[in-house]
């Protein structure tokens, strides 16, 4: 009897890696796939207003231009950036649909993104008051993405994602910009911090 084939668990990039998902190596991960994938996965599902998807590569831009750390270390910088870097690889499951899968998804979430920290040279699990911190920015970001491209109402939005605290700025845009766009864009600010990263300097072209 001819034996089972054993399912595919890697995907193939086009930079030519092929990345295991169950069991991720910082070895085969590379920006240029980071940012091409998440400048083309979109936000909300796709249920944005505007010509085009909102994608997860803008809104780490706008995650990390916002982020208050309590050092302006570039790691920290880098890390929000890349705080949604698994779904290049996983897609922007909506938290709902995250709800129902349960644990095995949050797993493989969990080992991409220790892979792409390590590859990146960043602890593969961030400080509690950094990871925090990139959490506060990346829910604040949700709120106006929320009550300004996904039909959600303010109180919808405050009760999801919590009202922004007084004083803490919106982002100054969120006009879905075209992958290639926001793809450079995104690929241009990692190579800004990664320089300051490998230096071990400040983050004096912080935003």
């Amino acid at each position: 009897m001819r034996a089972e084939k054993a399912p595919r668990v890697w995907q193939r990039m086009l930079s030519g890696r092929r990345l295991d998902l169950l069991d991720p190596s910082p070895l085969d991960i590379e920006v240029e796939d980071i940012a091409h994938g998440l400048a083309r996965v979109a936000r909300w599902n796709g249920q944005t207003r505007g010509e085009h998807a909102f994608s997860v590569a803008q809104h780490s831009l706008i995650v990390e231009a916002n982020v208050r750390l309590p050092e302006d270390d570039p790691r920290w910088r880098l890390a929000a950036l890349l705080h949604d870097g698994p779904e290049y690889v996983i897609g922007d499951m909506i938290s709902p649909f995250k709800s129902i899968v349960g644990g095995d998804y949050k797993l493989v979430e969990e080992r991409l993104q220790r892979a792409i920290h390590l590859r990146f040279g960043l602890p593969a699990v961030l400080p509690a008051p950094v990871l925090k911190a990139i959490k506060a920015a990346d829910r604040l970001s949700a709120y106006h993405e929320a009550t300004r491209l996904a039909g959600f109402s303010t109180e919808e939005a405050g009760a999801f994602f919590g009202r922004p605290a007084e004083g803490v700025p919106a982002p100054a845009t969120l006009e879905p910009k075209p992958a290639e766009v926001v793809g450079r864009l995104f690929l241009a600010r990692f190579r800004e911090l990664d320089v300051l990263v490998r230096a071990g300097g400040a983050t004096s072209g912080a935003r």
